[in-house]
């Protein structure tokens, strides 16, 4: 652990950041946004608005309007060529595919923790994907409804190895430490809660955007950094510094953090589009469906899978999606377990023994019939 003298000076060093970051009027998340917002609806859309779904007017307008975060490493990541990769970055394209029919049909637009919700509330976005945590406040209070979860999380820790901390710290052992995180978070109030619980004396600086926390936290302004497992694990493998070692604690998460699309409350329609396509792509992995054997398995396919291909009994038309919207969208996309693998595997973050491993092999991941 640093010496109180050593502490104090990076207080003094990182006055400046903070000050900065609170007073910011920047709203650019970690990275510049991967397009600009979308463009004001015309008439008829506005008219399409008044009359039906969000879902309609989506459709009409030809794009769908994606809030990410844009600098979530392996879930949302702006690239210098302008695009946008990331687990949640692909379910943006899916369903692009499925209620537009192209998975190319995506506005990314970067947002910040603080500024997603009101995005949704006044229409700039139609989703967020976003690494966003399903709470009761959100659900009720702050006007958003939630999809499948696509990820679940919880909340750890990270500091270096030469501070004294371990894998098997302990929330009581960060007593008296620097803890860098983003205002506006789930995580801000858990670690609160969390170090109140523990008996811990902490002083907790807030930062509008991760790379200013990680920035601070590189240059030993902070103790601690926490947020969300995935996000540790994902900024430890691509930022830890050559000459230092970071370490992610506790083990057991501090909380519970399950993430998935959001979006405006009390549009069944659109809820029903986006929660789908969802499904169908968990439904499609535990059949073994992916975007290499699609074509060839809707061709000859029975029951459930024959149904999400568009086949006999297909319940699209009846939401106002193609009957080959689902086919579309493991085409373009693929199924849950290839985005998974594709975008988080690369980090060191599996599926097998977690949470996020399909419900037939002992995880959470599970979705309702197609039927």
């Amino acid at each position: 652990m640093k010496s109180k003298l050593l502490k104090l000076l990076a207080l003094f060093l990182t006055i400046g950041v903070v000050a900065a970051a609170c007073g910011s009027d920047s709203d650019g998340d970690d990275a510049a946004p991967a397009t600009t917002a979308a463009a004001p609806a015309t008439t008829a859309q506005v008219e399409v608005v008044a009359d039906g779904s969000l879902l309609d007017t989506v459709q009409a307008r030809g794009t769908l309007n994606c809030g990410v975060s844009g600098s979530a490493v392996a879930f949302s990541e702006t690239q210098a060529d302008g695009s946008v990769t990331g687990i949640d970055a692909d379910f943006c394209r899916a369903v692009a595919a499925a209620v537009i029919g192209d998975a190319g049909a995506v506005n990314f637009v970067a947002l910040t923790a603080s500024e997603r919700f009101t995005a949704v509330q006044t229409g700039d976005v139609d989703v967020l994907m976003r690494n966003t945590t399903w709470t009761q406040s959100r659900d009720s209070s702050v006007g958003m409804d939630f999809g499948p979860t696509t990820y679940y999380d919880g909340q750890q820790l990270m500091a270096r190895v030469s501070d004294g901390f371990s894998g098997s710290s302990q929330v009581a052992d960060i007593d008296g430490s620097v803890v860098c995180t983003n205002v506006g978070t789930t995580t801000e109030k858990n670690i609160a809660e969390a170090a109140l619980l523990a008996g811990a004396d902490i002083t907790l600086l807030g930062f509008e955007t991760s790379d200013e926390v990680y920035e601070t936290f590189i240059a030993g302004g902070c103790d601690i950094t926490t947020t969300d497992g995935s996000a540790l694990v994902g900024r430890k493998a691509k930022q830890q510094p050559a000459d230092q070692e970071w370490v992610i604690f506790p083990a057991t998460p501090i909380s519970k953090e399950p993430l998935g699309p959001t979006y405006g409350q009390n549009d069944s329609a659109w809820a029903d589009a986006v929660n789908w396509t969802v499904y169908a792509m968990i439904i499609m992995d535990e059949y073994g469906v992916t975007s290499a054997n699609v074509d060839a398995t809707c061709a000859e396919a029975e029951a459930e899978v024959a149904r999400l291909c568009g086949g006999e009994g297909e319940l699209q038309t009846g939401m106002g999606l193609a009957a080959d919207a689902f086919h579309q969208v493991i085409r373009q996309v693929g199924s849950y377990g290839e985005v998974y693998d594709r975008n988080l595997n690369p980090v060191g973050l599996y599926r097998e023994g977690s949470a996020n491993a399909g419900w037939l092999d002992g995880g959470l991941i599970y979705s309702p019939p197609a039927r």
